[in-house]
């Protein structure tokens, strides 16, 4: 049996997310310190079609806005613990972001056409996979 390393395990199930969701541009597994974990497509390829913004500068926003969004939820007095989802609209895409567990999120670069209400029933179970391979 082969021996398979985490990061081609958690590649793997991005490259499943994306290629399952339609519009899914990349995925970026980030930890909380803005670092990345795992991307897809794998690398420091361009994630945009202009070439602006590649998995670690995904991966340094993502942890941004989890960091502001968790924040913000404890000021308001709407959450002890950290998040659900977040999404963040533009004229050109979104961005979706799950927490995996307190140290990890998963981040979905989405095309215009998207449908975040897919997303948001099929990056979950991406989620998930993703914790149990972290927990070896």
């Amino acid at each position: 049996m082969a021996l398979e390393y985490r990061v081609d395990q958690l590649q793997r199930v991005l490259a499943n997310l994306c290629n399952s969701l339609d519009g899914a541009r990349a995925a970026v597994v980030v930890s909380v310190e803005g670092l990345v974990v795992a991307s897809y497509p794998p690398g420091d390829v361009s994630l945009l079609r202009d070439g602006t913004a590649d998995s670690s500068q995904v991966a340094a926003m993502a942890s941004v806005v989890v960091s502001l969004a968790e924040r913000t939820l404890v000021r308001l007095g709407l959450s002890d613990d950290g998040f659900e989802r977040l999404l963040i609209e533009g004229s050109q895409g979104s961005v979706i972001v799950l927490p995996v567990n307190r140290e990890v999120a998963i981040a979905v670069v989405l095309e215009k056409e998207a449908k975040p209400g897919v997303a948001f029933h099929i990056v979950p179970r991406a989620a998930q996979q993703v914790q149990q391979i972290l927990r070896g």
